[in-house]
């Protein structure tokens, strides 16, 4: 119990903290010193660093990592170091996010497109097909209305393919633009994942530590114990 309300000085801020608000550097990983080191090189593993210096180095590696590896940090790597920060979820619905922007004649490109796309639109045309040829060659055989070789069906069918193509091309747009945002955010999340990872390995680092000198301590005490028992008898 001492030593849990026991005080140090943090290495970074100077200000004292409880032990058990403080990590030694002695856990810290080495690329966590190597920056701290950069700032006080006279650090020894015996240090103790406050958890608010500990995060600002740890989100200082992550941006000079980042900024090593691609030349620049971009605004989704500042998102996930800032969340970080922050302690809060970067995890977006992107579908909600994505209809609140569609406008009505992009929703409606979308449904025509799902609907030029599917079976029942092919057995429908393929039923309006069957009907033109049918009347125009056995019901009305003596003056069709769109005698062979179908001038008039033809004609349809290129303004249909005229004005279906670009709507189909609106509609695969918008999905790029919903693939693009949802390949952002996995992104973002397994990003942010890795550095918790590693954050998790560093507290684990930290408590095992303790324990282990906590278990020390036990064991001392034990042997004083046993050693003043067997000068009694």
């Amino acid at each position: 119990m001492k030593e849990k309300h026991e005080s140090h000085k943090c290495l970074v801020c100077g200000k004292h903290f409880l032990l058990k608000n403080l990590t030694p550097m002695g856990t810290v990983r080495k690329v966590i010193t190597e920056e701290i080191a950069r700032d006080i090189p006279g650090w020894t593993p015996q240090d103790y660093i406050c958890q608010a210096d500990l995060t600002r180095y740890r989100i200082q590696y992550v941006h000079s990592l980042l900024s090593s590896e691609k030349g620049e940090v971009t605004d989704l790597e500042f998102e996930v170091i800032d969340s970080m920060h922050q302690h809060e979820l970067i995890t977006k619905n992107v579908e909600t996010t994505l209809e609140q922007k569609w406008t009505l004649g992009e929703r409606l490109a979308d449904k025509i497109a799902t609907f030029g796309g599917s079976w029942t639109f092919l057995i429908c045309f393929a039923i309006f097909l069957g009907l033109w040829i049918t009347i125009n060659t056995v019901v009305m055989v003596t003056r069709p209305a769109d005698p062979y070789p179908f001038i008039l069906l033809n004609l349809i069918l290129s303004c249909l393919a005229a004005i279906q193509a670009p709507i189909i091309m609106m509609s695969q747009n918008r999905q790029e633009a919903k693939d693009r945002l949802r390949s952002q955010n996995d992104y973002q999340i397994n990003l942010k994942a890795e550095l918790e990872i590693q954050h998790l390995h560093e507290k684990l680092d930290h408590l095992l530590l303790h324990q282990w000198e906590r278990l020390a301590q036990i064991q001392e005490i034990q042997l004083d114990l046993l050693s003043e028992m067997s000068k009694k008898d």
